[in-house]
């Protein structure tokens, strides 16, 4: 049996199956990213949930994984060389296990780095730009009496929403037949936008119909609707 105890963190959330790869997030976006993939592969995994309610994530214990202090993170007992991996951002984490199990990722050079190269665009753009829009229309920022922060970021997932609409025309996922872990980082923050920020009419959701149409295959798969709830809230 694996032994964690050298990592703060177990102390904290302690593991029943130190075997497993040890998921510490929330039902968010970047969180479920993760629970997804986790899903999907069939590799085995302990989820613990990080409550922001009480501001786990500031803790010395879960900052002693991920000093940025964001969801999710891991710890995977059987990293490299047979040694434990401590593991911080969803794309890392993604891009890990899609190596680790040869899944969700293609196997030649050029697909893989064009893979990659989207992952990077949810990471830098549909995530970021989602976030803000969604802080300027449902959250403190929708008070606001100038219009112009939440317009700026309404003109800017347009213009990402776009070019995503424009890659999967033609095409059933973001790689094309093959579906990959740009579609498991993209789609969290595409049905986050429209469903919990409520900023589907606001971006004009009805005009990207390929998003649409992939968003709601993407839901549709049983793994996604197992790990968008993963962990569960107390």
């Amino acid at each position: 049996m694996s032994d964690l105890s050298a990592f703060p963190i177990t102390a904290k959330w302690p593991a029943q199956h130190p075997d497993r790869i040890q998921l510490y997030s929330l039902p968010t976006p970047n969180g479920v990213k993760v629970s997804i993939m986790l899903e999907e592969t069939g590799l085995p995994y302990e989820p613990h949930l990080v409550s922001f309610e009480t501001n786990d994530q500031m803790s010395p214990a879960f900052l002693s994984l991920n000093p940025n202090n964001k969801i999710p993170a891991i710890l995977d007992p059987n990293g490299p060389d047979g040694k434990p991996l401590p593991l911080f951002e969803s794309g890392a984490i993604l891009i890990y296990l899609a190596d680790k199990t040869g899944q969700f990722i293609p196997q030649d050079a050029a697909g893989r780095y064009e893979t990659i190269q989207w992952v990077m665009f949810q990471m830098g753009g549909l995530g970021p730009m989602f976030g803000q829009l969604g802080f300027f229309n449902k959250f403190a920022g929708k008070d606001y009496e100038d219009k112009r922060p939440r317009d700026r970021y309404v003109a800017e997932s347009k213009r990402l929403l776009g070019v995503l609409e424009q890659r999967l025309e033609g095409r059933e996922w973001i790689m094309g037949d093959t579906y990959t872990i740009a579609d498991i980082a993209s789609f969290p923050w595409i049905r986050n936008l429209v469903g919990f920020y409520e900023a589907g009419e606001l971006v004009g959701i009805e005009n990207f119909p390929n998003v649409r149409r992939v968003l709601d295959a993407f839901v549709a798969r049983p793994a996604v609707a197992r790990g968008l709830n993963i962990p569960k809230r107390g």
